[in-house]
């Protein structure tokens, strides 16, 4: 088999066997509760793509995925492991809200470009920090950024418990609501929000900032040899910030998107672990942006499908977590496959 066929081939077989070895483990736990595991899997496909109307509902989840794998996906390309996309939608959507309080008299579109800012402004400097502390301190960006998701948690539940509640949200503490003009509408003879279209959007653009530019061809030399990358002069420290700061963005303007297209309010509904399956997804997709667009429509049709598995197969509703966590695993224990194909290919020519 020629080289580059086998590079090709090698990720996209071992993905496949992955996710068939997650779904027999997770037809497994599902017969262990009582259920048939192919009802459920049909069950599951009918949720999430059996219909014009599943497929909207999968695609509306899809969209804020494909925004927080990028969180960890472009860091990826300097080695980093970036799990606090979470905490940058967070804040990207509590300051999109905020953004959109201290204008009530501005234009709708004004009020949307500046929403849009500010969620990015935050959610970039929120991980930003977790890069800064990479280089600067030798703090590990995994540890630093999953903790700073629960700071950010804490922080929105602070403000909008006090300073910024809206005192007739009773049971239910949020910020007031940012008026029906600046709510994002949906893409004309559909019922999906813009979301999906900036989430495509980004994606896209990342993919060619990674592929296409000198500064992704720097990210990548960084991500694989740090020290041969400050020997031929990388500005290292640089490229971190600087990366960390857009897969942060990304995920504040999946913060500002459920505030503008779904909530209309900053609460603690923005806290949906949005930023952790997209951890998921950038796994699946090997940290390449063009592939978390479909890897982020099946994770978002597993998540849809889940009101109906309980309905349907008296499951409960955390079901569909379960088997992301199978699927997690099993990706990670895939990462030790990598590598083996050509092995195999040079003993069996020898």
């Amino acid at each position: 088999m020629p080289q580059t066929l086998n590079k090709a081939l090698e990720p996209f077989l071992i993905i496949v066997g992955s996710l068939t070895v997650s779904m027999v483990l997770f037809g497994i736990f599902v017969a262990s509760a009582g259920a048939d595991p192919f009802e459920v899997y049909q069950t599951m496909y009918r949720a999430a793509f059996g219909t014009s109307f599943s497929w909207q509902n999968t695609l509306v989840r899809a969209a804020p995925l494909m925004l927080t794998a990028l969180c960890t996906a472009l860091p990826g390309y300097l080695g980093l492991i970036i799990i606090g996309g979470e905490g940058a939608v967070v804040m990207g959507g509590l300051f999109a809200a905020l953004a959109a309080l201290m204008m009530p008299t501005a234009p709708p579109m004004v009020v949307l470009i500046t929403m849009a800012l500010a969620g990015m402004a935050a959610g970039g400097l929120w991980l930003t920090i977790g890069g800064a502390l990479r280089h600067y301190r030798a703090v590990n960006e995994t540890i630093s950024s999953l903790l700073l998701n629960y700071i950010a948690i804490a922080l929105l539940n602070h403000l909008v418990t006090s300073t910024f509640r809206d005192p007739e949200s009773l049971n239910h503490p949020s910020t007031h609501h940012i008026g029906e003009a600046n709510m994002i509408g949906v893409i004309p003879g559909t019922d999906l929000h813009w979301g999906l279209v900036f989430g495509i959007v980004a994606c896209v653009i990342a993919w060619f900032l990674m592929h296409h530019t000198v500064f992704g061809f720097a990210s990548q030399i960084a991500g694989g040899n740090v020290r041969a990358a400050q020997i031929a002069g990388l500005p290292v420290g640089r490229l971190i910030l600087i990366v960390c700061f857009v897969a942060g963005a990304a995920g504040g303007l999946a913060g500002m998107v459920e505030v503008a297209a779904i909530h209309g309010r900053a609460n603690d509904t923005l806290n949906a672990n949005y930023g952790y399956a997209g951890i998921l997804v950038a796994f699946v997709a090997r940290n390449n942006p063009l592939a978390v667009i479909p890897v982020a429509v099946l994770l978002g049709g597993i998540r849809a499908s889940s009101g109906l598995l309980q309905r349907a197969h008296e499951l409960p509703d955390a079901t569909v977590l379960v088997m992301q966590g199978i699927i997690f695993l099993v990706i990670l224990f895939s990462e030790t496959l990598y590598g083996r194909f050509a092995r195999l290919q040079k003993q069996g020519a020898s």
